[in-house]
């Protein structure tokens, strides 16, 4: 784990300052140093770590990776570029709020700038937090980022739809119950129909982050930004395309015998010349 410094400072201020200026932006989501820096050099602004693409890169269904691992990857990531980052905490890795909070003070301790905390259990007997309990999670994490030496960006997510509840009145109730307890971001992952997103964009007085493609949405970001979004956020999918290349290369090379994947391959001179050490992230 990493002291706080006076950059570690300056890019959580940043990081909280950008959903208040301008339109909405982009946060596209890495799973490894390398594409925390070909991201960085793609010219975004701020990066989110993914408990999918982390997982499926360590052979693992996602969700199944423990926090010790997690928060060696958040290191890997802050270090990675000088980009602020936003971490993937799933639920805290915990049920009890002190624990939860305990998680936030780790994660902030290994560089990033914020995190994201779910409502959801990981049990499928009970799959959703009571709301009370979960807004008093939020609460507790909320308190442990306060207290820290920057200032950290807590998002809380509700996750009905994403998890096929397709709850609205609920979902509302949980962003506004985690608003309440103090939350500066809120998100509710799996909203595809712009009414919806719009009618939870008005429900709530935070900035609320929307996770593009989801169900098949064609939204884009100007369209997201347009109805209220300040933050996009894609999860999974990056790492998900990227493996769908892998494993299409890989059917064609076991029943075809051939390799025309690599027309549209990238450069290795290109990534070469992005990450040599002179090349600025």
């Amino acid at each position: 784990m990493q002291a706080f410094s006076a950059e570690h400072r300056k890019k959580a201020q940043a990081f909280r300052d950008r959903h208040f200026q301008g339109e909405g932006f982009i946060i596209p989501n890495p799973w490894d140093a390398g594409t925390a820096r070909l991201l960085a050099h793609a010219g975004f602004e701020a990066l989110a770590t993914t408990s999918a693409g982390l997982a499926f890169s360590l052979g693992l269904p996602d969700g199944a990776v423990p926090r010790e691992r997690v928060l060696a990857h958040l290191e890997e990531i802050a270090a990675a570029t000088g980009l602020p980052v936003s971490a993937d905490l799933e639920n805290g890795y915990a049920d009890a709020p002190e624990d939860v909070a305990r998680t936030i003070r780790q994660a902030a301790q290994a560089g990033v700038v914020g995190a994201s905390i779910e409502d959801v259990t990981g049990r499928a007997d009970a799959p959703f937090y009571d709301i009370g309990f979960a807004a008093e999670r939020i609460r507790a994490a909320v308190e442990a980022a306060r207290a820290l030496p920057i200032p950290f960006t807590l998002t809380a997510r509700a996750e009905n739809f994403f998890l096929g509840k397709q709850d609205l009145a609920d979902t509302i109730a949980r962003l506004q119950a985690f608003q309440e307890a103090g939350a500066d971001v809120l998100y509710a992952p799996g909203l595809s129909r712009s009414e919806d997103i719009a009618t939870v964009i008005r429900a709530v007085d935070r900035p609320v982050n929307v996770l593009a493609g989801f169900g098949g949405s064609t939204l884009n970001a100007p369209e997201l930004f347009a109805l209220g979004a300040r933050r996009v956020s894609v999860g999974g999918a990056m790492a998900r395309s990227a493996l769908g290349a892998f494993m299409q290369a890989a059917r064609e090379m076991q029943e075809q015998g051939s390799f025309g994947y690599m027309r549209t391959a990238a450069s290795g001179a290109a990534i070469n010349a992005i990450f040599r050490p002179c090349a600025t992230n």
